[in-house]
């Protein structure tokens, strides 16, 4: 049993990318990777998704582009106020205003930059520079 979908997705991305693939079948999908993925394509880690129907559910097929360095999801997923946003930019991050992080809010899935804009805290999900 997978416990984490989203991490084994952001781990079999990476690997991928790490031996120059061009895409990712990623088995186990769900809704909110999904918002994950329009959220990294919108920023330009990755090119266009798509579900491609099997028995019994979908596959995901991840172009990618090969500008990922490193993606991981963050467990546990920690809570973070409006203000508190560089602590984990500093922990996560390898520079500043390099990479995102992806933030859970009650405003739904966003960077941590609009989150930033929007004054809302949330709970971190995961990391892409």
């Amino acid at each position: 049993m997978m416990n984490d979908i989203l991490s084994s997705a952001l781990a079999k991305i990476m690997n991928a990318e790490k031996v120059g693939k061009e895409f990712v079948l990623i088995r186990f999908t769900s809704k909110f990777m999904k918002d994950v993925f329009e959220i990294m394509n919108r920023e330009g880690y990755i090119g266009s998704f798509e579900e491609i129907p099997i028995s019994g559910g979908y596959l995901l097929k991840v172009n990618l582009l090969g500008r990922i360095n490193k993606c991981n999801g963050i467990k546990p997923r920690f809570s973070v106020k409006k203000d508190s946003y560089e602590k984990y930019e500093k922990r996560f991050l390898p520079a500043s205003d390099f990479g995102i992080l992806i933030v859970s809010t009650p405003k739904g899935l966003m960077t941590h930059v609009e989150a930033k804009e929007k004054e809302v805290g949330g709970k971190l999900i995961c990391y892409v520079y």
